[in-house]
Formats: C-alpha cells, structure tokens, sequence
C-alpha cells in the first residue's frame, strides 16, 4: 500500500465514523422516545377510566360542584363552573402544549447555550448534550405548568372558599347562605350532599343523612324532576356513598355507565398493547445503539494504534 493512499483511508474511516456516531445517537434518541412512550402509557393507564367516563359525562365520585338552576350563582358569587369534561379535554390540551412546547423548546435551549464557548464545548458529548436537554424539559415543563394552574386559580378557588369547612359543614359559605335564603329543602340537601361528599376527606356521614333525605324527596316529592337535578351527578353521588344506583334518576344513566365501562375495558387493553411494544422497542433501540458503540470505540482505537 503506497503512502498516498493511507490519507484516503483514514478520511473515510472518519467520514464512516462520523455515520456511525450520528446512527447510534439516533438509536439512542428513538430508545429514549420509546421509553417515554411507555411511561405515558403507564401513567394513562390511572387516569383511562376517569377519561372514558367523563367523555359521557360521567364520574365515579363528585368532582364539582353542580348548582341546578333555581340558584342564582350570582348571589353565590361565583361563575358557572365549567363541566367536568370540559375540565379533562383542557387538561389533555395542556398536557399535549407542555409535551410538544418542552420538547421541541428543549432543543432551542441547547441550540442556545451552543452559543456559548463553555457549553459547545461541553455539548461535544453526548451525554452531557442529553442531561441539558432534559434541564432544559424541565424547565419549561415547570414553566407552563405554572401559567395553566394560575389561570385555573380564581374559579377554583371561588368554589373552594364556598364548599369549604373545617369541622362542621354549617361552617361552610354554601350552607350560611342555605340558611339565609329561600331555598327548598329539597335542593338544600342536593348541595350539601354535594358539599359533604366534596370535603377532603369526604364526609361520608353528613353526605349520607341529606342523599337519604333526597332520596326519599325523589319518591314523594311529585315536583322533584323540576328541581333540576342532574342525573349524572346523582349517579356519581351514589355510587361514591353505596357503589350502586338506588334511585330512578340515577338509574337512568345506568346505559352511559355500561357503555363507559365497555369503552373503558377496550382502552385499557390498547394501552397494555402499546406499553408493552413500547418497552420492546426502546430495549432494541437501547442494544442496537450499545452495538454501534462498540463498534465505535473499536474503530476508533484501531485508527489510534
């Protein structure tokens, strides 16, 4: 082998090198991505249920509070709160802004700091390139996360100071105000019921004594379905007192439930499908990216010596 040919040898030993490097950050980067698919699959997992639930208006225990119409929310002073459901399909739109803003952002903040002598230096190692990548998701993951929940603050708070007690539910702002109004009874132990059962932990025996009471309104009261009553919401209270309908009102969404249920089974299958693909993926992707290393290191300490 002539000398002139040694220069031609080692530069594409380089150029191939420099193939490898970027194939096994890649490999490394679609391991990372197949990891972070499984652990959103996973934290899914807790939630589907919730999901599928609220898509038909329903949840398992009193999230909110509902006023039926015949209170004046203004005298309350608060805004109508927003349906459950609302709430969820804002919550997935934050998650899916926080995911898709701190990801692609965390890529701009390490383009940034390449702008300095110290960190482009430093960024020469993958490594440390990926540890300021996930400072930098962090960082703006805290960010968003704080800009969502102070612009939820006012309206929870507004209804937290009016279902809110400490010892006794006559403590609370709803109930002084059921006290000095013209409410019906009937309506009365609706929101309280609610009340109790919102209390953290839930006061189950105050919620007990004014759902037993509504219940019976339901079947002597001939005015009851003009009350205003969401039938929903009477679900959810029962089932979080007796983990069952009791009432016909209640019964009523007892189809929603079944198909809830169905739906939920079914996601709930998906989701073991995908977490466990994901895991396979990102453990192939792991050894492949290992593999290439390898060969990297190898390559690279033949040229050396």
């Amino acid at each position: 082998m002539s000398s002139s040919d040694y220069p031609v040898r080692v530069a594409d030993i380089e150029t191939r090198l420099s193939v490898l490097k970027k194939r096994q950050n890649r490999m490394m980067l679609l391991s990372v991505a197949s990891g972070a698919l499984f652990v959103a699959s996973f934290m899914v997992l807790f939630i589907h249920q919730d999901v599928i639930y609220g898509l038909f208006g329903l949840t398992q225990q009193v999230e909110q509070l509902h006023l039926p119409h015949s209170i004046d929310v203004n005298v309350l002073d608060v805004g109508q709160q927003t349906d459950y459901l609302s709430n969820l399909l804002s919550w997935f739109g934050w998650l899916l802004l926080k995911v898709i803003g701190a990801f692609i952002g965390a890529f701009m903040w390490i383009g940034f700091l390449k702008k300095f002598q110290f960190f482009r230096i430093r960024f020469q190692s993958f490594v440390l390139k990926f540890v300021g990548w996930v400072v930098g998701f962090i960082l703006l993951w805290g960010g968003l996360s704080y800009i969502q929940y102070d612009i939820k603050d006012d309206e929870a708070n507004a209804y937290h100071e009016l279902t809110h007690y400490d010892q006794s539910i006559q403590q609370s702002q709803i109930a002084q105000y059921l006290k000095a109004s013209s409410v019906d009874p009937t309506v009365q132990d609706y929101l309280l019921a609610q009340t109790a059962l919102l209390h953290k932990p839930s006061d189950q025996d105050v919620a007990t004594a004014y759902m037993a009471k509504l219940m019976q309104a339901e079947r002597t009261n001939p005015h009851f379905m003009e009350y205003g009553f969401k039938p929903e919401q009477l679900w959810s209270m029962q089932q979080q007192l007796y983990g069952q309908a009791h009432t016909p009102l209640a019964k009523s969404v007892e189809a929603e439930v079944i198909k809830a249920n169905y739906w939920s089974d079914i996601f709930q299958n998906i989701l073991f499908v995908v977490a466990g693909f994901a895991v396979f993926l990102s453990l192939i992707f792991y050894l492949l990216s290992n593999r290439l290393k390898g060969r990297t290191v190898r390559i690279e300490h033949n040229v050396q010596s």
